[in-house]
């Protein structure tokens, strides 16, 4: 394997940012699941339904914004650094996302 005059192959960081991307949707897919899941196991309320539901509108969110970056990742060229509204945008959805699955639990 060439590694260049550097050491690094520098053509693995996308694939490994991106695989990093998709196991962060995964997590946040299973939150999503175990939120509805939580809310319909312990009988239907508005509360719990209203929570459940901002936890899928959540997902979703977050799911756009990472098709995003996967895009870019795998559009062929060399990637741009991810903008600091997407991560932030991407980090708000996470911790949303989390609060909202801790309501339903606690």
């Amino acid at each position: 394997m060439d590694e260049g005059p550097g050491g690094r192959d520098p053509g693995l960081q996308p694939e490994r940012t991106r695989l990093a991307w998709r196991r962060t949707t995964l997590t946040a897919t299973v939150v999503a699941v175990l939120a509805a899941k939580t809310a319909l196991h312990d009988g239907l309320t508005t509360a719990g339904v209203a929570v459940s539901a901002l936890c899928c509108t959540l997902w979703l969110g977050f799911l756009r914004v990472t098709q995003h970056r996967v895009h870019a990742l795998t559009s062929g060229t060399r990637p741009a650094a991810l903008a600091p509204r997407h991560a932030t945008t991407a980090a708000l959805y996470a911790v949303a996302l989390a609060v909202c699955a801790a309501a339903l639990v606690v």
